[in-house]
Formats: C-alpha cells, sequence, structure tokens
C-alpha cells in the first residue's frame, strides 16, 4: 500500500460518538456570538441531547457586549457576562465602562469578564492592560459578582492585582483556560478561585495543565470549552462546540482519577456556586 493510500485510510477514520453520561452539565465558558457555522437552535437541541443544562456565553470586546446581552434572552439556557478581553484594553474608555456596569444590571449576566492580562500575543499596551484590569476588578466588586479571567503569560501581575483585591472581592471567580504555572494555581486555589479546564487538557503536549488538573481540589473545577477554539481531542482541528464538553469532563475526571459521576456531580456544583448561588442556598435570593 502507498503511502498516499495509508492517508486515505487514516483521514477516513470514523470520529468516536460523543459520549453521553446522562448527568447535568453547566457549559462555563463559550463565545455563542463566534460560532459562525451553528444556529444556535440546533446547537441547543443537541446541548439538550448531552445533557447540558446552561450555557455562559462570554463577552470580550465592545462590540460584542449588546450582542451577548441579546443571546442571553432569545433562550432560559443562555447566560452572560460584560467585560472587556485584555487583547481590546485600549479600547477601554468611560462610555465602555459605563455600558458594562449598566448591562450587568440584567438579572442574566453573571459576571465581569474576559477581563485579565495577555503578555502571550501583547495587542495592547501592558499598562493599558493593567489599568483595564483594576478597573473592571472594582466593577465586579461594586456589583458584588465573581469575574471571569484570562490570564497568559503573566502570573506575576496576575497574582500582584488580584492580590491587592483579595479583601474586597467577595465573590472571587474563575480562571478560565488555565494554562498558568502550578504557583499561580496554588495561590488562585487559596483564594477560593476556580480553575476552568477545556480541551487543551487533551492535547498530547499540555502535561502542564493536567498537572495542575491533578493538583486541584475537585470542589474548585468546572468545566468549558472556549467554543470556537481550542476542540478537543478527538476533534482538534474543527472548529469547537459545546457538544464536545463531555470528552473534556471524561479527561478531567480520568486525571482525578474518579469516575465520570463524581466528576460531573461535583463539576456542576461548582459551576452553580460560582454562578448561580441562590440555588444552593434559595434561602438567601
Amino acid at each position: 500500500m502507498s503511502d498516499f493510500s495509508v492517508g486515505l485510510t487514516v483521514m477516513s477514520k470514523k470520529k468516536p460518538d460523543i459520549p453521553r453520561f446522562g448527568l447535568p452539565i453547566i457549559e462555563t465558558h463559550c463565545h455563542l456570538d463566534y460560532l459562525e457555522e451553528e444556529e444556535i437552535e440546533p446547537l441547543l437541541e443537541k446541548t439538550s441531547e448531552l445533557s447540558i443544562e446552561r450555557i455562559v456565553t462570554i463577552a470580550v470586546s465592545a462590540d460584542n457586549l449588546d450582542k451577548v446581552l441579546q443571546l442571553s434572552r432569545i433562550d432560559e439556557r443562555i447566560w452572560g457576562t460584560q467585560g472587556i478581553h485584555p487583547h481590546d484594553a485600549e479600547g477601554y474608555n468611560t462610555d465602555v465602562e459605563a455600558q458594562i456596569i449598566e448591562q450587568l444590571d440584567d438579572e442574566r449576566m453573571l459576571a465581569v469578564g474576559e477581563i485579565g492580562l495577555d503578555y502571550y500575543y501583547d495587542h495592547a499596551d501592558r499598562r493599558v492592560q493593567r489599568d483595564v484590569f483594576e478597573r473592571q476588578l472594582q466593577i465586579a466588586v461594586d456589583k458584588q459578582l465573581p469575574v471571569v479571567i484570562h490570564t497568559r503569560e503573566a502570573d506575576e501581575d496576575t497574582r500582584a492585582i488580584l492580590a491587592n483585591f483579595e479583601s474586597s472581592l467577595s465573590r472571587t471567580g474563575v480562571i478560565h483556560s488555565f494554562t498558568s504555572g502550578m504557583d499561580l494555581a496554588q495561590y488562585c486555589i487559596g483564594q477560593g478561585f476556580k480553575l476552568g479546564f477545556n480541551g487543551i487538557a487533551t492535547f498530547n503536549k499540555a502535561e502542564n495543565v493536567r498537572e495542575v488538573i491533578r493538583a486541584t481540589p475537585i470542589e474548585q473545577i468546572v468545566l468549558e470549552t472556549d467554543s470556537p477554539y481550542l476542540a478537543p481531542v478527538p476533534y482538534r482541528g474543527r472548529p469547537n462546540s459545546p457538544i464536545y464538553l463531555p470528552f473534556i469532563a471524561q479527561r478531567v475526571a480520568d486525571e482525578l482519577e474518579v469516575d465520570i459521576e463524581t466528576l460531573l456531580k461535583q463539576a456542576y456544583h461548582n459551576s452553580l456556586e460560582l454562578f448561580f448561588p441562590d440555588e444552593l442556598n434559595p434561602a438567601s435570593a
């Protein structure tokens, strides 16, 4: 058989079916307005079949603050956040800040995010990134909301800034798509943050991420896809989707050496604690 024929055989190999576990899952981080290849209604039908009962779609720029709010109003399963990603920090101004503050009053908006620091791409000046991160953390303090944090190659400054808000950030939040070092992981865990893990956990070269998973208490883990980015193995290379959450859940369970039922029940509880705490404490609602 020629090399060309071997290649055809490999390419035609059928992808495995998405596991169905029959336990509720919350997608804690995706970008529905970026899923260009999927209509929302068919997607929601698929996620419901997989027991994905809620989806949190995340704001990242001034251009999609309204889009996220609108998406959260078309179906009771969709929720959202408001915030400016560090890539877009140089577009942050008083008007954008006022819009974020106003739209966070909507009951469908759960958190301030996606905010943070990104020194890998450096799309915005680092001083501007730090200032915008701090301003949005203050919004979370004032609104008593959790934060959804992006940090890449910025462990020291992320920790230093969060340390300045230790006593005032009452709801903490989640460090999403966690790929940082163990020191930042341990600091954030100690401060009560959740760590969000996605398809990166399935990548062959992501042993650093799996090491952090194994070191994270199961009570502080939440699941996400970051769709349309970072599709998990065996669908890596395709546009990602919330429907691939079960693959991520299984890999996290394997790394923690717990059964999938234990992981899913705890991750669901953790997601409620993060975004829907009144459901765990109805008397305080």
